[in-house]
């Protein structure tokens, strides 16, 4: 019938959409995540490598990035960015054996502490080192006798992201 033909093809619709978004924004994500495996952040600040820690960082870094290109224009593309990375946060957490109530309850988790280190951060460059700090350390569970090193990491972070445009970063492999 006309009813299962145009099902037909609005199903296959959805899946290309889904396909296409499901790879849009693979390498940006992939970068985030090869960030957060970076060996030395564990090695000099903690002894505590968890995924809750990983995930903390992998938060500072796309809060630096969406803050760094947080402009009219690029509204919609850190939207999906946004979407993306979290949807990919969910599906780690699914391939861990987790439950939907338990995923839920977790993403909401991450999800508000992710918005919490993004207003934390809205002034960074009005901060001092040791304001900065105190900033990280309130989510990362670090050594509080470390130096401004950790300090240092995130802020030549922001230094590669400002020598890079939003889209060489999006569709780029990079090893900042």
């Amino acid at each position: 019938t006309l009813f299962n033909l145009q099902f037909e093809i609005n199903k296959s619709n959805i899946i290309k959409i889904i396909f296409i978004m499901n790879n849009k924004y693979i390498n940006f994500y992939n970068n985030l995540v090869s960030l957060t495996r970076n060996k030395n952040l564990y090695e000099e600040f903690t002894s505590n490598d968890t995924f809750s820690q990983r995930l903390i960082i992998l938060m500072f870094h796309l809060a630096f990035f969406l803050r760094k290109f947080k402009e009219p224009m690029n509204k919609k593309t850190l939207q999906e960015v946004y979407d993306y990375t979290f949807k990919q946060l969910e599906y780690s957490i699914r391939e861990e054996g987790f439950g939907d109530v338990t995923i839920n309850k977790k993403m909401k988790t991450y999800i508000n502490t992710f918005h919490s280190i993004l207003e934390k951060i809205e002034n960074w460059d009005n901060f001092n080192p040791v304001e900065k700090k105190t900033i990280i350390l309130s989510f990362l569970d670090l050594d509080n006798n470390i130096d401004s090193k950790i300090v240092d990491y995130f802020e030549n972070y922001r230094n590669f992201l400002s020598k890079n445009s939003l889209n060489s970063l999006l569709k780029g492999v990079s090893k900042p």
